[in-house]
């Protein structure tokens, strides 16, 4: 669990995203540093099992939890999750996100929608006034035709990137899709969030508008900052 330390902005954010999961829950795990670490500390928050059940958003996040005792479970149409918790690649003051550093926004999309709360856990750093100021919009297509769907992402965007490796392969999402990242431009980012949905090869967009109820923002002094959705 040393990890968790290294970074006492993220351990600040951890230590309150711990106090919202309770025994019993049935929770949506999304990816990243924040939650593998809240999974680290939620194992041993119970000693011996965690009593939780848990979805997972990607690969990575399914093999660490089940490594600390969690039960994953499949997101089938009779469950709703109690609780998800997820982190973010920028976080605005409606609470607004973009996702899909780590390429699995499109599970980690599916899993917040089956919550009945969403909690984001983040460092303060990923604060910005506007989206995509730090940050490009990640964008799962599919592969077949991939040039042609950037094509078309190029008359809604300034630029549109495939993603690679540093061995300068394709990345390839869990679900064997293709990730194109776009310089996002000032406007409304609704209308842009369905205007690049409808986009034929796309399958989904990194933003995240109105899905979190919660933001934790943890400072480098070991402070938090909570935003709440207003409304």
């Amino acid at each position: 669990m040393s990890a968790i330390f290294d970074d006492p902005a993220r351990a600040a954010a951890v230590a309150v995203a711990r106090t919202r999961v309770e025994a019993g829950m049935v929770i949506g795990l999304g990816s990243g540093r924040a939650v593998s670490a809240l999974v680290d500390v939620l194992a041993s928050k119970w000693p011996g099992r965690p009593l939780l059940r848990a979805v997972a958003a990607s690969t990575t996040t399914a093999a660490r939890a089940e490594a600390a005792g969690i039960e994953l479970v499949e997101l089938d149409d009779g469950l709703q999750l109690d609780l998800a918790v997820d982190g973010a690649d920028e976080v605005d003051h409606r609470i607004d996100l973009i996702k899909g550093g780590g390429a699995a926004l499109l599970r980690e999309k599916l899993v917040l929608a089956a919550a009945r709360r969403v909690v984001i856990v983040a460092e303060a750093s990923k604060y910005v006034e506007r989206l995509g100021s730090r940050h490009e919009l990640p964008i799962e297509v599919v592969r077949f035709g991939w040039p042609q769907t950037r094509r078309r992402l190029l008359a809604l965007l300034p630029t549109a990137t495939r993603r690679v490796t540093q061995a300068g392969e394709p990345v390839v999402t869990d679900e064997g899709h293709y990730l194109v990242d776009c310089a996002v431009p000032a406007g409304d980012l609704g209308a842009l969030a369905a205007s690049v949905k409808a986009t034929l090869g796309v399958v989904e967009h990194g933003l995240f508008l109105g899905m979190a109820d919660e933001v934790i923002l943890g400072r480098p002094d070991g402070s938090v900052r909570l935003l709440r959705r207003q409304g």
